[in-house]
């Protein structure tokens, strides 16, 4: 069948007849709403920033995860397993994102959200932090929480039960984001990941200050570097084995733990008081101004 044909097949698609013309609508309309449902939905449920929320049992995580996602505190339980929830930031509250927006930018509310992943505070289940660490997924910070009327030392200097605890906890995630950098490949800084050490129940007489938890915590944290790197050597590994190992927080030697340390792997950390049971909530406000300055 010559081209010249007007009954030829290819004819017909580029002439004005009925059957080009439904078919070119139905290319038109099918490829938007193709790549509409096929990538933008295939994405979106990922596509939000995230917050790991992390740190021991009966410190408040679940208690600030419902305030944060309802505005008010709920009757919670011990946590069984990660639980993620799309929180939003208060109106008065501006992301690093959008400083230069207009307050009148419609899409402004949807640079405000994101996803507030809550991990068992237990020792046998910690494991899914330290892997949510390992494999991040559009992560942008860390939120540590501590209970502030349990973190203390003893006359003798020694801490409690409470300090121990968090302090090692702690000190292994810590560990874990200092060994993007010294595990990676390249000579390429890893990404920034910040954390916030968030001291809960301020509101109670025996809480310490933030100041004062964070010299309690790196203390406590230099003692539990040190026992650990002490048990390597008790087992017949030599000090330089345990630094080719990166099991060494922060700087080398035998000298005091500091978060600033932390900087130098870009994790940069900041301790902040707060109270998540606050009546008016004004008690979280700085935890709220950490996150949108991170966002």
């Amino acid at each position: 069948m010559a081209w010249s044909d007007e009954q030829g097949w290819l004819s017909s698609l580029l002439g004005p007849s009925p059957l080009a013309i439904v078919l070119t609508l139905a290319l038109v309309l099918s490829v938007p709403l193709f790549l509409h449902l096929v990538i933008y939905r295939s994405t979106s449920a990922t596509s939000l920033p995230t917050f790991l929320l992390i740190g021991p049992s009966g410190s408040g995580k679940t208690s600030l995860l419902t305030l944060f996602e309802r505005g008010k505190c709920a009757t919670t339980h011990i946590s069984q397993a990660p639980l993620a929830v799309e929180v939003s930031l208060p109106i008065t509250t501006t992301t690093a994102s959008s400083r230069y927006r207009s307050v009148n930018d419609p899409s402004l509310q949807v640079h405000k959200r994101f996803l507030l992943v809550d991990t068992p505070g237990h020792g046998k289940l910690r494991y899914h932090a330290l892997e949510s660490i390992v494999k991040p997924q559009n992560l942008k910070g860390i939120i540590f929480l501590v209970d502030a009327a349990n973190i203390s030392t003893g006359s003798d200097g020694h801490g409690g039960e409470g300090l121990r605890e968090a302090a090692k906890y702690l000190h292994d995630v810590l560990l874990q984001l200092q060994k993007r950098s010294s595990n990676s490949k390249t000579s390429r800084a890893p990404k920034e990941m910040p954390v916030l050490i968030a001291t809960n129940k301020l509101d109670l007489f025996t809480a310490l200050p933030a100041a004062l938890v964070k010299i309690a915590l790196e203390s406590e944290i230099t003692k539990v570097r040190s026992s650990r790197a002490k048990g390597l050597l008790d087992s017949g590994i030599g000090m330089n084995d345990v630094e080719e190992e990166r099991d060494w927080l922060g700087d080398g030697g035998d000298g005091a733990f500091g978060f600033s340390q932390m900087e130098e792997v870009n994790v940069p950390i900041a301790v902040i008081g707060g109270n998540v049971m606050g009546a008016d909530h004004a008690d979280v406000v700085q935890w709220w101004d950490w996150i949108g300055g991170n966002l």
